[in-house]
């Protein structure tokens, strides 16, 4: 199934993602493979959340870029829930 994920490293920065395999993209960017993750160090998956189709996932991943938001991504982590509708 589609996901759209958040990664936080220690300084507190942000990746928002959409995949259809959360732990091979885990383990790409734990190892070093994504260039766009390698500056965050060693992020950790801190919210996922399942779609019915990746280009509801795409989508909404763009919305959440686009808003250049931390204080709303860290609602969206504390909530456990993102609100954007694809």
């Amino acid at each position: 199934m589609p996901f759209v994920y958040i990664l936080e490293n220690l300084k507190g920065k942000h990746y928002i993602g959409s995949t259809t395999d959360l732990d091979k993209r885990m383990r790409h960017h734990l190892g070093g493979y994504t260039p766009s993750t390698k500056r965050l160090g060693n992020p950790k998956l801190v919210f996922s959340q399942e779609y019915k189709s990746l280009k509801d996932a795409r989508s909404v991943e763009i919305k959440l870029k686009k808003l250049k938001r931390g204080d709303y991504l860290d609602r969206i982590i504390k909530d456990r829930f993102i609100r954007i509708k694809p």
